[in-house]
């Protein structure tokens, strides 16, 4: 693909299947938490909890801040723990999340950037990944952007297995399933209600906690590119958004990053509140991270 040529344009003409049915099946099954039995508190607590478990340690500090750019390092057995619940999101495995993002970065808002708003809202968001583009599974495209992260034989593996991923999802989901199962029954309620819980926690803790996390970091592709303020001039349309900021846990702070994606940390004013900076430099104070890279103004204070 030229650089001339729209990567929307390029890949219009086939679907991407692989992706488009388990999102559309996933948002199916979210539905169900309008159904009043599959409710529960306790399932609502996991769905908001599964977030920052699942979206904020395993998308935005293992996928984004850790792989894509590594901003930080951690123990092997501690990285590949994080990239497995990262897949639990069922978004892609670490070498394509990683050479897409590094794509992004490469050529942001012009007409190689995988997700740019610049072809509308509804591609950025989520459109692009249902188109193929053959392309970006070329060996010449991973070893482009991804070569590090093929050098893990845990990451080759799963690129050479492409069902593990679902495999894995589903393995995640069946374990949310029989705690619900387990907890009903040991805290005294009949089968019945024990069925109920186990379903609950299903529908919300992993089918609604999925699609949040999904739009969440969707949401980044699309609304900071879009709406907001830009703090620095990077040559692109990445932009500061509030609303994303907190609800990404950091991210939304996306024109800081643009400005140094290097950085472990998106926070360049006190009230830009960067959650997923915290976590690392809990992880730094517990001896499980090393090297991680301050925001460039420190560094070169």
């Amino acid at each position: 693909m030229s650089e001339t040529i729209s990567p929307r344009i390029g890949a219009r003409a086939a679907t991407h299947w692989e992706y488009l049915l388990p999102i559309a099946v996933v948002h199916l099954l979210a539905c169900l938490a309008a159904v009043p039995w599959c409710f529960s508190w306790s399932g609502v607590a996991l769905a908001l909890g599964g977030t920052i478990v699942f979206g904020t340690l395993g998308i935005n500090l293992c996928y984004h801040r850790l792989l894509a750019h590594r901003s930080l390092k951690v123990p092997r057995g501690l990285e590949r723990s994080l990239a497995t619940i990262a897949l639990c999101s069922l978004e892609d495995t670490p070498a394509r999340w990683v050479a897409n993002h590094r794509l992004h970065h490469a050529h942001s808002d012009k007409p190689l950037d995988p997700h740019s708003p610049r072809d509308g809202i509804g591609w950025s968001h989520a459109g692009w990944l249902f188109r193929r583009a053959a392309d970006r599974r070329t060996y010449a495209y991973f070893e482009k952007y991804a070569r590090d992260i093929l050098a893990d034989d845990y990451y080759r593996w799963l690129e050479r297995n492409p069902m593990a991923i679902l495999y894995i999802y589903a393995l995640h989901a069946a374990c949310f399933t029989v705690a619900g199962f387990l907890v009903g029954r040991l805290a005294g309620g009949d089968w019945a209600h024990a069925r109920q819980l186990a379903a609950s926690w299903l529908v919300w803790g992993v089918f609604v906690r999925t699609v949040l996390v999904w739009h969440i970091t969707w949401s980044v592709n699309s609304l900071t590119h879009l709406f907001g303020y830009r703090t620095y001039s990077t040559g692109e349309d990445s932009r500061n958004n509030w609303l994303v900021g907190l609800v990404a846990m950091g991210e939304g702070w996306h024109n800081n990053h643009h400005h140094d994606p290097a950085s472990a940390s998106v926070q360049h004013r006190w009230w830009e509140i960067d959650v997923t900076y915290y976590l690392i430099l809990a992880l730094e104070r517990f001896g499980l991270a090393t090297d991680v890279i301050r925001p460039r103004h420190q560094r070169q204070a």
